[in-house]
Protein backbone atom coordinates (compact mmCIF):
# COMPACT_ATOMS: atom_id res chain seq x y z
CA UNK A 1 0.00 0.00 0.00
CA UNK A 2 1.56 3.67 -1.09
CA UNK A 3 0.34 6.86 0.29
CA UNK A 4 1.59 10.15 -1.09
CA UNK A 5 3.69 12.59 0.16
CA UNK A 6 1.34 15.25 0.76
CA UNK A 7 -0.73 12.50 2.47
CA UNK A 8 2.05 11.56 5.13
CA UNK A 9 2.54 15.21 5.60
CA UNK A 10 -0.62 15.95 6.35
CA UNK A 11 -1.32 13.21 8.59
CA UNK A 12 2.15 14.33 10.60
CA UNK A 13 0.60 17.70 10.59
CA UNK A 14 -2.77 16.76 12.24
CA UNK A 15 -0.72 14.55 14.91
CA UNK A 16 1.82 16.99 15.64
CA UNK A 17 -0.30 20.31 15.60
CA UNK A 18 1.26 23.59 15.75
CA UNK A 19 4.91 23.93 16.68
CA UNK A 20 5.24 24.82 20.47
CA UNK A 21 5.48 28.48 20.71
CA UNK A 22 4.70 29.50 16.75
CA UNK A 23 3.15 32.69 16.16
CA UNK A 24 2.01 34.06 13.31
CA UNK A 25 3.87 37.19 11.70
CA UNK A 26 0.56 38.98 13.25
CA UNK A 27 1.50 38.08 16.70
CA UNK A 28 -1.18 35.48 17.01
CA UNK A 29 -1.02 32.16 17.88
CA UNK A 30 -1.64 29.45 15.25
CA UNK A 31 -4.36 27.73 14.55
CA UNK A 32 -5.14 24.36 13.04
CA UNK A 33 -9.03 25.01 13.47
CA UNK A 34 -9.36 26.65 10.29
CA UNK A 35 -9.71 30.10 11.58
CA UNK A 36 -11.59 31.92 9.07
CA UNK A 37 -8.31 34.86 9.36
CA UNK A 38 -5.85 34.99 6.73
CA UNK A 39 -6.07 36.29 2.83
CA UNK A 40 -9.86 36.88 1.77
CA UNK A 41 -11.27 35.80 -1.20
CA UNK A 42 -13.47 37.67 -3.57
CA UNK A 43 -16.69 36.47 -2.51
CA UNK A 44 -15.16 36.82 1.60
CA UNK A 45 -14.54 40.73 0.70
CA UNK A 46 -18.00 41.03 -1.07
CA UNK A 47 -20.20 39.59 1.36
CA UNK A 48 -17.98 41.90 4.47
CA UNK A 49 -18.83 45.27 2.26
CA UNK A 50 -22.45 44.44 1.73
CA UNK A 51 -22.89 43.85 5.35
CA UNK A 52 -21.02 47.55 5.90
CA UNK A 53 -23.58 49.13 2.99
CA UNK A 54 -25.98 47.84 5.16
CA UNK A 55 -25.26 49.35 7.97
CA UNK A 56 -23.21 47.38 10.17
CA UNK A 57 -20.89 49.06 12.16
CA UNK A 58 -17.20 49.33 11.04
CA UNK A 59 -15.15 49.21 13.40
CA UNK A 60 -17.22 46.09 15.07
CA UNK A 61 -16.83 44.19 11.68
CA UNK A 62 -13.26 44.83 11.26
CA UNK A 63 -12.74 43.14 14.72
CA UNK A 64 -14.89 40.27 14.19
CA UNK A 65 -13.29 39.67 10.65
CA UNK A 66 -9.48 40.68 12.15
CA UNK A 67 -8.89 43.46 9.60
CA UNK A 68 -8.62 46.90 10.15
CA UNK A 69 -11.24 49.65 9.70
CA UNK A 70 -9.25 51.59 7.18
CA UNK A 71 -8.87 48.08 5.42
CA UNK A 72 -12.63 47.22 4.99
CA UNK A 73 -13.14 51.29 3.98
CA UNK A 74 -10.41 50.59 1.09
CA UNK A 75 -12.26 47.46 -0.19
CA UNK A 76 -15.82 49.52 0.06
CA UNK A 77 -14.33 52.01 -2.22
CA UNK A 78 -12.85 49.72 -4.78
CA UNK A 79 -16.14 47.96 -5.11
CA UNK A 80 -18.31 51.05 -5.16
CA UNK A 81 -15.72 52.82 -7.66
CA UNK A 82 -16.11 49.57 -9.84
CA UNK A 83 -20.04 49.32 -9.74
CA UNK A 84 -20.02 52.87 -11.21
CA UNK A 85 -17.91 51.57 -14.00
CA UNK A 86 -20.36 48.42 -14.63
CA UNK A 87 -23.09 50.95 -15.01
CA UNK A 88 -21.26 53.29 -17.72
CA UNK A 89 -23.76 52.67 -20.95
CA UNK A 90 -20.42 53.25 -23.28
CA UNK A 91 -17.06 51.72 -23.35
CA UNK A 92 -14.60 53.80 -24.33
CA UNK A 93 -12.89 52.71 -27.67
CA UNK A 94 -9.37 53.54 -28.74
CA UNK A 95 -10.95 56.15 -30.85
CA UNK A 96 -11.81 58.00 -27.47
CA UNK A 97 -8.18 57.98 -26.61
CA UNK A 98 -7.13 59.67 -29.84
CA UNK A 99 -9.50 61.95 -29.55
CA UNK A 100 -8.64 62.62 -26.07
CA UNK A 101 -4.73 62.56 -26.55
CA UNK A 102 -5.05 64.75 -29.55
CA UNK A 103 -7.53 67.24 -27.55
CA UNK A 104 -4.24 67.38 -24.84
CA UNK A 105 -2.56 68.45 -27.54
CA UNK A 106 -4.50 71.47 -28.67
CA UNK A 107 -4.40 72.49 -25.30
CA UNK A 108 -0.73 72.26 -24.89
CA UNK A 109 -0.30 74.14 -28.09
CA UNK A 110 -2.79 76.61 -26.87
CA UNK A 111 -0.71 77.88 -23.81
CA UNK A 112 2.52 77.56 -26.25
CA UNK A 113 1.32 79.70 -28.40
CA UNK A 114 -0.09 82.44 -26.01
CA UNK A 115 3.02 82.34 -24.27
CA UNK A 116 4.92 83.18 -27.78
CA UNK A 117 2.58 85.99 -28.67
CA UNK A 118 3.10 87.50 -24.98
CA UNK A 119 6.74 87.37 -25.53
CA UNK A 120 6.41 88.95 -28.82
CA UNK A 121 4.31 91.79 -27.12
CA UNK A 122 6.74 92.31 -24.59
CA UNK A 123 9.87 92.76 -27.42
CA UNK A 124 7.55 95.07 -29.13
CA UNK A 125 7.44 97.19 -26.17
CA UNK A 126 10.96 97.09 -25.57
CA UNK A 127 11.96 97.71 -28.87
CA UNK A 128 9.65 100.64 -30.09
CA UNK A 129 11.13 100.22 -33.77
CA UNK A 130 10.80 96.84 -33.81
CA UNK A 131 9.54 95.95 -37.50
CA UNK A 132 5.88 94.56 -36.84
CA UNK A 133 3.69 92.00 -38.93
CA UNK A 134 1.02 92.80 -40.98
CA UNK A 135 -2.35 91.59 -39.29
CA UNK A 136 -4.03 90.41 -41.96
Amino acid sequence: MEVSVSKKRENKEERLGAPEGARRATGGAPSSSGDDRGRFSVRRKTEAIMRVLRGEDLDALSRELGVTAATLSGWREQFLAAGQMGLKTRQETPADDRVRDLKTLIGELTIDNECLKSLLRAHENRDPLAQRRSKS
